[in-house]
């Protein structure tokens, strides 16, 4: 009877795993509940940038001025501007040594490296706003192996962070000019080599860095002379609140705020879930499973999926988050996430106290 139940129990166990399709992984889970979440945006001027990993429910604050180059780790050499402050760049044309650029060289130049001016041709001054990089268009040409080669830019620093009263239901997304710099940079065995000065002056400052490629990026202030830490390590972050420098088509560069961007360099992906106009969009949130994610329309090669999407700020009864939608993100972990967006405003109506909830899948 014994050897009769055994062999009843071992049959049991392997129709129970020849169920199980070869092809078909299963979706880890997080470790993580999922919650509802309010970043620290910082109220109208949105001051801060938010860097926050959905499977931990952490986030790391920092404020939009504490950095203005960022500079890859990877294999390749790329720099990209602190788009949240508006920065552009644009090479000059026959300057190779940096001491000898003055602003009256550049006059011309420095109507034109303008973000927000209508202008459809100031795009070519901001970098891929795609964020698709190392591959992607950076204002700031490749840093290339033969120090020669490597142009001298005039750098647009951007806005200061406003510091005025905003009206409520407003947004103040910059203050006064950060100035200009001049800006030089090489290679340095594996690293960079910076060079900057203010365009009157005629010597300049130099900063090392090296690469570090437990992060996307090392970060510099070139304002406060050192390397920064702005993002956390590459894998330990997956989206980031911050002011953004987008495109208008046939309009040029200009900048958004209520920006939320998705770490694509780290290896997140993500996807908008549009629900039909006769469904609820809550009901749809809340019976979204992990059988029904779509990994083929995960969006890899843009941080733009969620962007300013989720949010109506001329909505006819006034700001409004959008109902009909939610997000599908995988982290770089391979954990399933979805999320939706609950508020815009404080119960004041002041901007830049956006909320969302979210959940494992």
């Amino acid at each position: 009877m014994k050897k009769i139940l055994f062999a009843f129990i071992l049959g049991t166990s392997f129709i129970s795993h020849s169920c199980i399709n070869d092809n078909e992984d299963p979706v880890p889970v997080a470790p993580v509940q999922g919650s509802v979440v309010s970043p620290h945006v910082g109220g109208a001027t949105q001051p801060n940038q938010i860097w926050f990993d959905l499977s931990k429910g952490k986030e790391i604050l920092t404020k939009r001025t504490d950095w203005d180059l960022a500079l890859y780790t990877g294999n390749d050499f790329k720099v990209i501007l602190n788009s949240s402050i508006m920065m552009a760049a644009a090479k000059i044309e026959g300057a190779n040594n940096i001491d000898l650029v003055t602003q009256s060289d550049v006059s011309a130049l420095m109507q034109l490296v303008q973000v927000g001016s209508f202008n459809p041709d100031n795009e070519h001054y901001i970098d891929d706003v795609k964020g698709n990089f190392p591959t992607g268009y950076t204002a700031i040409e490749g840093i290339k192996e033969n120090e020669g080669q490597n142009a001298v830019y005039l750098v647009n620093m951007g806005k200061e962070i406003y510091t005025g009263s905003v009206a409520v239901g407003s947004v103040a997304t910059g203050g006064d000019s950060r100035g200009w710099m001049k800006v030089q940079i090489v290679r340095n065995s594996s690293g960079y080599k910076i060079k900057y000065a203010k365009l009157n002056d005629t010597t300049h400052k130099e900063l090392l860095v090296e690469k570090n490629p437990s992060y996307n990026y090392n970060f510099v202030s070139l304002t406060k002379d050192k390397e920064v830490f702005i993002q956390p390590e590459k894998k330990q972050w997956d989206l980031c609140f911050t002011v953004f420098t987008n495109i208008i088509f046939n309009a040029g560069s200009y900048v958004y705020a209520d920006f939320v961007l998705n770490n694509n360099v780290g290896g997140v992906g993500a996807y908008e879930v549009k629900v039909a106009a006769q469904t609820s969009g809550t009901e749809a949130y809340n019976n979204f499973k992990a059988e029904n994610i779509d990994p083929s329309k995960l969006v890899y090669n843009d941080q733009r999926v969620i962007g300013g999407n989720w949010r109506n700020p001329v909505g006819a009864n006034g700001l409004e988050v959008y109902g009909d939608r939610f997000y599908v993100i995988k982290d770089a972990d391979g954990f399933y996430f979805k999320l939706k967006f609950t508020r815009i405003t404080n119960t004041l109506g002041e901007r830049g106290y956006p909320q969302f909830e979210y959940q494992p899948l």
